[in-house]
């Protein structure tokens, strides 16, 4: 893994404007070298030029630590090599400071039109100088031999250490661009990392929803039955044994469905749990991508085992149950009959469970009336109890409540895209009503 693109930056661990140490002493090796080179060419140059001795050192010294600059101002070291050229002096300083021009961020003309000053600089001094030694020395060169050997040794001086320059300069932005692919990859693997842990979490608190809602409907309507019957037969031990038997049956039974219910989702729940952590523990941060479609085709597939729950077809014997507790229950069933998506049928039949279990709560003894509406692209319920009769044994059972029934039931209709409202009503019973979208 790559660190960020700002820890890529170079430490500024030198003097002024060298960003190493190490590069402000190679520069200033450089410009020493330079200095010694320039002075000593400056010997011959104050004879020629006949100015003292002394002048043409010192020239050669100023003129030849201009190289410790070169990273600074690499403009500066060509043209004060170019200005020099005619002294011949500074071939250290040409060399690396075209170097150091072709290698840095400047735009192409200008390295273009110094490396071509430069060019004809030399081109011209040296064309001199090679026309001065044969006249001096006698020696006969052909009319081509002269401009030849003068754009040889010019481009000899001028080409190599530019197109190394180019090579090197290309090669560092090069580097330098895919670090920084590198690094806006890793932030972009970072983000999709902080993005799934965010789903992640936002799926696991909408599974820890989804199973406390299972929870409450698969249980707290079978055991809050058990409960009732179990207050009715207190009451009617002694005075009609058969009833008693009767209860105490029917009790054993809600509570041997309950158990069956709970293991059966307490199972699901420890297998998929087991093979969550696996493939969690399976997946690198490399495959966040594949992960996540491994994750949302689990939550399909989830969701479609999920799906399957108890349907209409079994409304008649959810009322009956309840008309076995001693509730008064009229169910009606208008439309025609027709089958629905696994989810429609569940929701509706949790919503009829739930208010019937709020009215063994809240209503102990009151009538209720249960109603089902098949319509064309839609199918509503409703559930309604009358006020409560005076307190008797099944009200006396005293059925603690959670407060997240109603809750419950309007998260799974709106999930569908229903409507769910609940309230008292004017004769101080209580309504709820739920309208489902039928596809």
């Amino acid at each position: 893994m790559t660190t960020t693109g700002e820890d890529h930056a170079p430490a500024r661990g030198g003097p002024w404007w060298w960003d190493r140490r190490r590069g402000a002493v190679l520069d200033v090796s450089l410009g020493a070298v330079s200095a010694l080179e320039c002075a000593a060419e400056g010997v011959p140059f104050a004879r020629d030029a006949g100015v003292p001795l002394a002048v043409g050192v010192v020239f050669g010294l100023l003129a030849g630590s201009v190289l410790v600059v070169r990273r600074k101002w690499p403009i500066a070291v060509v043209l004060v090599t170019i200005a020099v050229t005619p002294a011949e002096m500074g071939v250290l300083m040409g060399v690396v400071g075209l170097y150091t021009l072709a290698a840095s961020e400047l735009p192409r003309r200008i390295i273009g039109s110094l490396a071509g000053m430069s060019l004809l600089g030399n081109l011209v001094v040296t064309f001199v100088r090679l026309g001065q030694d044969s006249t001096q020395k006698a020696l006969q060169f052909g009319d081509w031999l002269l401009p030849f050997a003068s754009v040889t040794m010019s481009l000899g001086a001028t080409a190599p250490p530019l197109l190394l320059g180019l090579y090197v300069g290309q090669r560092r932005r090069l580097m330098e661009s895919l670090r920084e692919r590198a690094d806006s990859l890793e932030r972009e693997l970072q983000l999709l990392a902080e993005r799934a842990e965010e789903r992640a979490e936002w799926a696991r608190s909408e599974e820890r929803t989804r199973i406390a809602r299972e929870m409450h409907d698969v249980v707290a309507h079978r055991v809050s039955l058990m409960v009732v019957h179990a207050a009715a037969l207190q009451a009617v031990a002694r005075k009609d044994p058969e009833k008693a038997v009767r209860n105490a049956a029917l009790v054993g039974d809600m509570g041997r469905q309950a158990l069956t219910e709970l293991r059966e989702m307490l199972g699901v729940l420890r297998s998929g749990g087991e093979g969550a952590r696996a493939e969690r523990a399976a997946v690198p941060l490399a495959a966040v991508g594949v992960a996540a479609a491994a994750a949302a085709s689990r939550a399909v597939e989830d969701g479609e085992a999920s799906s399957e729950g108890p349907s209409l077809s079994e409304l008649d014997e959810l009322v009956g149950q309840s008309a076995a507790a001693g509730m008064v229950v009229d169910l009606s069933v208008e439309g025609e009959e027709r089958p629905y998506a696994a989810e429609v049928e569940s929701t509706a039949f949790r919503v009829v469970q739930e208010a019937l279990t709020n009215v063994h709560k809240h209503a102990a003894g009151a009538k209720t009336y249960v109603r089902l509406a098949h319509r064309v692209s839609e199918i509503a319920m409703q559930v309604e109890n009358e006020p409560p009769p005076e307190e008797s044994a099944e009200s006396s059972a005293r059925l603690p409540s959670g407060g997240n029934g109603l809750v419950g039931m309007k998260e799974r209709v709106s999930a569908l895209g229903g409507v769910f409202v609940s309230g008292p009503t004017d004769a101080g019973g209580f309504r709820v009503s739920a309208v489902i979208p039928a596809s």
